[in-house]
């Protein structure tokens, strides 16, 4: 049996998560719950009943996990968990189950950062690992971030949104709509029957930044649809193309600022078939987009960072606490 197979945990927002993976690569079993009926009817994440239902169904997923590999805790040479950031009473959750686990099976315990684990989704992709170093763009509901990579555990931050995040952009203007949640899914359908010119959203650019901003194009998208007559799908279609210009340029000026031809995408928001395909479309560029379920919130991208750090001998204790706010290095 190789020696660094890690069970992994990710409870940072709204999915419960476990995985199996080895090497920091190979995914033998990756099982995701996600709680879409607990939250749609609400419009949004409510943080209470998210932490509720970890509690209720953590330790099955967990073992689904295992049984899904065909392997027992006696054959695991770590467990991983997500530290932060995210909704603080999910992460608990997660981190206290991690924890036990460990403790009782006298396993190493490594806690994780969320993004870190977003970061290195891409080495979970078959074939080739991205070339280092390159720009990775994460982009979910809690965050739209650039960075530097160059190497595991190397991080520089070039870019963040500043206000709201392009997901939960997605998410509130899909409310105004009255599309449900998650909106992201809804909308990038819709957009493909509608006209990306029919509404001239604007496009927070800011040059001489690689920061984010989506408020405003979500305050512009609120006020049009108070005071006109519109094609849903018009709107889908405008409001997306506004977002990803803003995404794939600051992509280019990255690209251009740190002289690195390769781009790796993650988060939520890289599920986007639209982002997906425009990202392809840049010239010249080596691109990493993982399969669509790795790009979600899910726990074998918590391996996959982990891995290193296992490789490394570096465990963290039973008093390690979870955060809510976390930055990456």
């Amino acid at each position: 049996m190789p020696e660094d197979i890690i069970l992994a945990i990710d409870t940072s927002c709204d999915d419960t998560s476990a995985a199996v993976v080895e090497g920091g690569r190979q995914i033998i079993s990756s099982i995701v719950s996600g709680q879409n009926q607990v939250h749609e009817r609400f419009g949004g994440i409510v943080p209470e009943l998210a932490s509720r239902r970890h509690l209720e169904i953590i330790a099955d997923v967990v073992d689904e996990a295992l049984r899904a590999a065909s392997i027992l805790l006696s054959s695991v040479s770590a467990i991983a968990v997500c530290k932060g950031p995210g909704l603080v009473g999910s992460l608990i959750v997660g981190t206290a189950f991690a924890k036990s686990l460990a403790y009782v099976h006298r396993l190493p315990f490594i806690g994780v950062n969320h993004l870190e684990g977003h970061i290195c989704s891409a080495f979970l992709k078959e074939g080739q690992p991205p070339t280092l170093p390159f720009i990775s763009l994460v982009v979910s509901g809690g965050h739209t971030s650039l960075y530097r990579v160059d190497g595991l555990g190397q991080y520089r931050e070039l870019g963040r949104s500043r206000d709201d995040a392009a997901g939960e952009a997605y998410d509130k203007v899909a409310k105004m709509l009255g599309l449900g949640f998650p909106g992201g899914p809804a909308i990038d359908c819709l957009a493909k029957a509608g006209n990306a010119k029919a509404v001239p959203f604007p496009r927070a650019y800011m040059p001489h930044t690689l920061d984010f901003s989506f408020s405003g194009l979500k305050t512009s998208v609120r006020s049009y649809i108070a005071n006109n007559t519109f094609a849903v799908e018009d709107i889908c279609a405008s409001f997306q193309a506004a977002v990803i210009d803003v995404l794939i340029r600051k992509i280019e000026w990255a690209i251009e600022k740190e002289n690195i031809a390769a781009v790796a995408l993650s988060g939520g928001v890289a599920a986007n078939d639209a982002l997906r395909e425009r990202l392809g479309q840049l010239k010249g560029v080596k691109t990493y987009v993982p399969p669509k379920p790795l790009c979600t919130d899910n726990a074998a991208m918590i391996a996959a960072a982990a891995h290193a750090q296992f490789l490394k001998g570096e465990f963290d204790g039973f008093s390690l606490n979870p955060k809510a706010y976390l930055p990456v290095g």
